[in-house]
């Protein structure tokens, strides 16, 4: 039978560190739903390296269902690459189910005309462009409570320095409570004629990849001034997020609730490497030579950990060390950079957390790499047989194949056997500091090499810890450089707890995380349209 669903989502929650808190009467609201729950791990596989978890939520699709392996595109003629935004159609477009949203990240409300609700007020990592429907709704937001009080600083890289964790760990709790009043009042009194409300609140996830060394004995920042500071503020934002779900599910208890994360959170291990070194390999791998030039202090560092000072930005740090050759591809866009008017440069520059947005001409989202230091090795990707693309999760390689690029050299013949060769350099690489093996598993795209799409990589380079420097046989030393993110996408599930009328409480063992949505649509009386991924739990929950 139709049920009224309340749908939270909760960006960034680490199953085993919530049992952990539970179990310390921390999260007494949490603790309760998940005692009157049925409780699933949700296992979102290879998928998680895509790191586009919500636009699996809000399309309902998986990477091969929908086409689309990475949030960075990249164009096969210019050898440029972009991140863009929510592209799919939201799942709840195809459902006569009345559907509120309040910041789901990747949920686009111009694709979904007959839904309503909120879009990026303060999503981490929104994919959608700010807006809502009815139009006037988000201007009502702003003006009762406020604009998203961390919306410069949700990315910020705070561990060198206690008093800034300090900071965003405070108003990282003040953006919860501020959500949870917000969300209140939008389902409670401004829009309460819904059928599925969906509610994502993104501050662990902003959290966790801030605080996460704090939490983790293990973790080889845990030992600086920061940590007892970060590993406070974290669960800080852990019992916020707790009273959130207390205050929503009290505002609506005829509602059947489902929380849910599509995956877990542990230690960042990708960024050094996914950012800087697999593109410095290749391109030592194609010229014999280097472009990264590490600081001696860097290579000096006691522990192998180079340190950054209190208030440096990571990406400008790193990009220092990275001299560019001559090699003047981008010429052009330095002459414009010189008779640019100022005020046009300021509307262009990347904001405070990196990211230069625009939109595309379909009007979605469109965000800019130039933070990223893989963007200063890509002058040289037209003349290499393979190169690492941006990638803000695994190390992600594209190759130059000719009839695919427009300047590849790679026979379709001789595919597999460069395959061959680049696995091989990269498994021959060490960890600089404790001489293990870089690398966990290399996953090969399939098929033919000419139908490989424009967010598709030919090799997926899954690391196998949080390696700051390589050192391989033939090419030298490369690092180390200093971590940027101590948290990460690297938790082995997620979690969903179903609360409801005739919904049985207990474990229900591990299912796929792209079944989540279509146990939603089932919730609510209805069937979910064709082509959609996974499928639903609820008979499972129902009739145990």
């Amino acid at each position: 039978m139709p049920r009224r669903v309340l749908a939270i989502g909760l960006d960034g929650y680490e199953q085993s560190l919530g049992h952990t808190l539970m179990a310390a009467g921390e999260l007494p609201h949490l603790a309760g739903l998940r005692d009157r729950s049925a409780r699933l791990l949700l296992d979102h596989g290879p998928a998680t390296r895509t790191g586009l978890a919500w636009e699996h939520v809000s399309s309902g699709r998986s990477p091969a269902d929908a086409g689309r392996w990475s949030a960075v595109d990249f164009d096969t003629e210019t050898y440029r690459v972009w991140h863009d935004g929510a592209s799919l159609t939201p799942f709840v477009d195809g459902l006569s189910s009345r559907t509120f949203i309040f910041d789901p990240p990747y949920f686009d409300l111009r694709l979904a005309p007959r839904a309503q609700g909120v879009m990026n007020w303060g999503a981490h990592d929104p994919g959608v462009a700010v807006g809502s429907r009815p139009s006037e709704l988000i201007d009502e937001v702003l003006t009762r409570f406020g604009r998203y009080p961390v919306r410069d600083t949700m990315y910020d890289i705070v561990w060198p320095s206690p008093e800034r964790a300090h900071r965003l760990g405070d108003a990282l709790v003040h953006a919860t409570e501020i959500r949870t009043r917000a969300a209140r009042w939008l389902i409670e009194e401004r829009c309460p004629d819904w059928d599925l409300a969906l509610v994502v609140a993104g501050e662990l996830h902003s959290a966790t990849e801030a605080f996460w060394h704090g939490i983790d004995p293990t973790h080889p920042l845990h030992s600086l001034p920061s940590a007892e500071v970060c590993a406070d503020r974290l669960r800080a934002v852990y019992r916020a997020t707790d009273a959130l779900v207390g205050e929503l599910t009290a505002a609506c208890p005829d509602a059947t609730v489902v929380a849910f994360s599509m995956n877990g959170m542990g230690p960042n291990r990708s960024d050094a490497a996914s950012m800087v070194l697999l593109s410095e390999l290749l391109y030592r791998h194609a010229f014999g030579r280097p472009l990264l030039r590490v600081p001696r202090r860097w290579e000096r560092a006691a522990g192998g950990l180079p340190m950054l000072g209190r208030d440096q930005d990571w990406s400008q740090v790193v990009k220092t060390a990275i001299t560019q050759h001559a090699e003047p591809l981008d010429t052009a866009r330095r002459i414009a950079a010189r008779v640019m008017p100022e005020g046009i440069k300021r509307l262009l520059r990347p904001s405070h957390n990196g990211h230069a947005p625009s939109v595309t001409p379909s009007g979605a989202l469109r965000l800019g790499l130039e933070w990223m230091p893989t963007e200063l090795y890509e002058p040289y990707w037209h003349t290499m047989r393979c190169f690492a693309l941006p990638s803000f999760y695994d190390g992600r390689v594209r190759f130059n194949v000719a009839g695919r690029e427009r300047e590849g050299t790679i026979a379709p013949a001789d595919y597999q056997s460069v395959c061959d060769e680049i696995e091989t350099l990269v498994r021959a690489c060490r960890d600089l500091h404790t001489g293990e093996p870089i690398v966990d598993h290399v996953a090969r795209s399939t098929g033919n090499p000419l139908a490989i799409g424009p967010s598709e990589s030919d090799l997926v380079i899954v690391w196998r810890g949080a390696t700051l420097g390589f050192e391989h046989p033939d090419l030298g030393r490369i690092g180390p450089l200093p971590y940027r993110r101590t948290g990460g996408h690297t938790g082995p599930h997620g979690m969903a707890y179903f609360a409801g009328d005739d919904i049985v409480a207990g474990d229900f063992g591990v299912r796929s995380s792209f079944d989540v949505v279509p146990s939603i649509v089932d919730l609510l009386g209805e069937h979910l349209p064709p082509g959609f991924s996974g499928e639903s739990v609820l008979r499972t929950l129902t009739d145990r």
